[in-house]
């Protein structure tokens, strides 16, 4: 298997029909080596196959979130160049599995590989989702994101509350809520 059976399987599905896209998951996790090709097609600019690919490389991660551990330099050095909404959704909900996993599950492997400037690279993504106009997926998924690397910096906390105090009154009811449980947690 190699770049072009992968590119060949995103290319197979037309619509965004949640099966479509597992089927593509499972084919990458069945091929894991394929999963390399997937993460460098997630930030090559080709429109609609690199949104595919970020769909794609969600829902592995989701199964298989320790597949991304050799590449998250790449993943967090790359991740200021996504403008794409369909495409931040899907890659912020990766970053919050990431932090999820190396500040509350405490991962050993992730913990050994997470680099303090990868750390500090989806430190910044997370805080640009919440100050740039973006969907409200990305925001949500960018305040998990946060609210776990301030764990370690003490910097994040006292910025990200006054964000989202800032944001509260504007911000639709998703993002209220989802802003104060993280307020409370703060």
């Amino acid at each position: 298997m190699n770049r072009k059976n992968l590119i060949d399987n995103l290319n197979s599905f037309s619509t965004a029909e949640r099966s479509n896209r597992d089927k593509a998951a499972e084919f990458v996790l069945d091929h894991e080596e394929l999963f390399p090709y997937l993460v460098k097609l997630t930030f090559e600019k080709e429109g609609r196959l690199s949104v595919k690919a970020a769909w794609i490389l969600e829902l592995v991660c989701i199964r298989k979130l320790s597949l991304i551990y050799p590449y998250l330099d790449f993943f967090s050095s790359h991740m200021k160049n996504i403008s794409d909404e369909s495409a931040l959704r899907p890659l912020s909900k990766v970053i919050s599995f990431i932090t999820n996993d190396y500040y509350n599950i405490k991962n050993a492997e992730i913990q050994s590989k997470l680099s303090q400037t990868a750390k500090e690279q989806l430190t910044e993504v997370s805080f640009d989702c919440l100050i740039e106009d973006h969907k409200i997926a990305a925001q949500v998924f960018a305040m998990d994101s946060l609210y776990d690397l301030g764990k370690e910096f003490s910097w994040i906390h006292p910025e990200l509350k006054q964000i989202l105090l800032q944001n509260l009154p504007k911000g639709s009811k998703g993002y209220q809520s989802h802003a104060k449980k993280i307020l409370k947690l703060i």
